[in-house]
């Protein structure tokens, strides 16, 4: 896929992957998913939910390491910013030849436009949230987080991923 592909892509993904609502206890379900999925891969990685800055889930499985609680926290910033999803916001950065640090004067050492986290939008109110996960190159955390949302909203995962490199 074409760098104009993945990012057209991720658009498509973040508009389709809304919520009706989301609350605590839809928090708790996305982020055992994540787990799931994780462990089901075989793949070690931290997740983090959270609503309106507050954090609802967080679960760093064996194999991870404070290292990738900061990498969540850096990405969730660009987010939190944004309202589109880290890795979509890395490849916007990349086609326009620039980075976030230059574009936003925003400090690396707390942004950072690497995949894996992703904007939990509620339809009719617009951003409410973010999960993430970090502990896998960049475009498997987001494809992991892209999987587990498209399941538990009932879309097909098969139409919103990006095509394998």
């Amino acid at each position: 896929m074409s760098l104009e592909q993945d990012i057209a892509k991720i658009a498509q993904q973040e508009q389709t992957l809304r919520f009706e609502k989301f609350d605590n206890t839809t928090a708790f379900e996305l982020g055992l998913r994540l787990k799931a999925a994780a462990e089901a891969r075989g793949k070690a990685v931290a997740i983090d939910v959270q609503l309106n800055g507050f954090p609802l889930f967080f679960y760093a499985m064996p194999g991870t390491s404070p290292d990738n609680a900061d990498w969540i926290r850096r990405k969730r910033n660009v987010v939190t910013k944004c309202h589109r999803s880290s890795y979509g916001v890395g490849l916007r950065m990349q086609s326009l030849d620039t980075s976030f640090a230059e574009r936003y004067g925003a400090a690396v050492a707390d942004y950072a436009t690497h995949g894996g986290c992703f904007p939990i939008f509620v339809r009719g109110v617009g951003c409410v949230g973010t999960v993430a996960v970090s502990g896998l190159p960049q475009r498997e955390d987001h494809n992991l987080v892209v999987a587990v949302l498209a399941e538990l909203l009932g879309q097909s995962y098969d139409e919103l991923k990006l095509a394998d490199e």
